[in-house]
This record gives C-alpha cells, structure tokens and sequence, in this order.
C-alpha cells in the first residue's frame, strides 16, 4: 500500500516560513532556494514549504484548511509546548484542552496553517 511521506504547505514567503519552522522543529531545512524549503524529520516524513507565488499549477487554498499536527508523550507537554511557543510569539488559536481523543491545543504559523499539539488519551479513544 502507498503511504504519504511528504506534505507541502504553500506560503508567502519560504525563507520567513523556512526559518518558522527551523526554530520550531529544531533543525535546519536539507534544501533552500528563494522558492522552497524542505525537511527532513527524524521519520524521515518531508515538510516542504512552496512559494504559492510561484506553485504551479497555481494554488487557491490559503492557510487553515488542514493541520501540521504533533503527537506528544504527555498532557504536561501539551501545555509546556503552548506556553513556550506563546513565548516565541505563535498565535494560539485554541488553548490547551481535553478534548474526545485527548490534551490539545492549536497555534498558527505565519501563513496561518494550523498547527496541532496533542497527547492521545488512550483510555478515552478505547471506548465504544
């Protein structure tokens, strides 16, 4: 079976989104050009941002319409993460949370792609 590897978020700007997401992922992009900026993570899954300048064919979407999301160990670490990225100046759209699955809150990246933080609450998705 075929499975995803890659996601591209289309931005404004590559270099301002490639160094977001340097500072948030804490690691520098394998490939920068004035058009694209690429990651590698340690799942070896890809994050590319793409100038939507320049995507072709052309992009209509603008950010909001999907989650970046990040699974984490612990609710502590849910809010430990939110309050450290309140601090480097993320808007928070959602504040951490219990929600159905588990701890979560959702913050923006500069494009206003949301990103999602959680901790699955493995008890409650277990029942029927």
């Amino acid at each position: 079976m075929r499975s995803p590897n890659f996601i591209i978020l289309y931005v404004d700007s590559p270099e301002t989104s490639g160094a977001f997401y340097a500072r948030l992922l804490g690691r520098q992009p394998v490939e920068t050009s004035a058009t694209f900026v690429m990651f590698v993570l340690d799942n070896s899954f890809k994050l590319g941002l793409w100038s939507r300048h320049t995507v072709e064919p052309a992009a209509t979407a603008a950010g909001g319409g999907a989650e970046l999301v990040f699974a984490l160990a612990t609710p502590d670490a849910v809010d430990t993460t939110c309050a450290e990225w309140a601090e480097h100046g993320l808007d928070i759209l959602q504040s951490p949370g219990n929600m159905d699955f588990g701890r979560t809150f959702v913050a923006l990246d500069p494009d206003g792609h949301r990103l999602r933080v959680y901790c699955l609450d493995e008890a409650a998705v277990a029942q029927p």
